[in-house]
């Protein structure tokens, strides 16, 4: 028995980490909304590291205005916070100093497969402190709506029903459109019908006036090839007769270069001649001016005065 005993102690602190003998401090966070998947037991984390455990959960319902809230109260293990630069005094007074510099509870989700859901606290500066202290001094922290939550607010606060009806409208809109272009698209496939039946007649014709084209540039092609070889015959016959008279040319301009040459024979007799014809011209300028001074003595051998 004794030994029994023993084993079941020792089996309490291994598994419950000494908490027996831990030193908790009783905190409460009221959620106005559903805690659907928070039980007891629930761990109580701060950014992710486990601080205390929800010990119970009850529901206050004013009959007033049947307005709900459901306090969550949680065991906070003060041997897993340190508090830095705190003045000296009870762990409440340390957490109330925590509450107003922005701690905050918010529901977050273990797993979306199970819906099970913890407390996890952390600062929010921004948020504002709502001063209220309950009567059996128990600490609050105020709480801040789940990403879930939020996330359900904004679908009630969406008009579905609304949302549905202008999605409707808009697909019978486009339905109405769509019906529209099929009718207004039944002339404009037949017009697109006939002009694919001219373009093929227009290729047709243009088909054929292209081998035609292709046919008389071939003959064209062929005459030109004919002309071109005449061409070459040509001009090898008449290359021969070109170069005799090229030869004849060279001939004559020697012949030339040697008649002007100043020690050619044929240049001293064209030089006396072109002399004799200077005189001749001057004696005829000189019976000229007689002429033109005294006809009758020119003529009769006198003059006349």
């Amino acid at each position: 028995m004794l030994g029994a005993l023993a084993l079941s102690v020792a089996a309490i602190l291994l598994f419950g980490g000494l908490s027996l003998f831990a030193t908790t401090l009783r905190v409460v966070a009221y959620f106005p909304g559903s805690v659907a998947g928070l039980e007891v037991g629930a761990p109580v984390t701060f950014r992710g590291v486990k601080v205390g455990t929800v010990a119970g959960m009850r529901v206050h319902v004013d009959l007033s205005d049947l307005h709900a809230v459901i306090p969550v109260f949680m065991e906070l293990d003060v041997s897993r916070i340190a508090w830095s630069q705190a003045p000296a005094g009870r762990e409440s007074d340390d957490l109330r100093r925590a509450v107003k510099a922005g701690l905050r509870a918010q529901l977050v989700a273990q797993s979306l497969v199970t819906g099970q859901v913890d407390v996890d606290l952390d600062f929010h500066p921004a948020l504002p402190w709502p001063a209220n202290e309950r009567p059996d001094k128990i600490v609050e922290i105020p709480t801040i709506t789940s990403d879930i939550q939020q996330l359900k607010d904004e679908l009630a606060a969406m008009d579905l029903p609304g949302l549905a009806k202008q999605a409707s409208r808009s697909l019978a809109s486009f339905q109405h459109a769509a019906d529209a272009l099929a009718r207004a698209a039944a002339p404009l496939s037949q017009s697109v019908l006939q002009t694919a039946a001219d373009a093929r007649t227009t290729l047709a014709a243009a088909t054929t006036a292209i081998r035609a084209v292709q046919a008389d540039a071939a003959g064209t092609l062929a005459n030109i090839d004919l002309l071109a070889v005449s061409s070459r015959r040509q001009v090898v016959s008449s290359g021969k007769n070109l170069d005799a008279l090229l030869a004849q040319l060279r001939q004559l301009s020697v012949t030339v270069n040697e008649a002007v040459s100043p020690r050619s024979p044929m240049r001293g007799d064209l030089e006396a001649s072109l002399r004799d014809i200077a005189a001749g011209a001057g004696s005829l300028r000189r019976l000229t001016r007689n002429l033109e001074r005294n006809p009758a003595g020119t003529l009769f051998g006198h003059s006349v005065r």
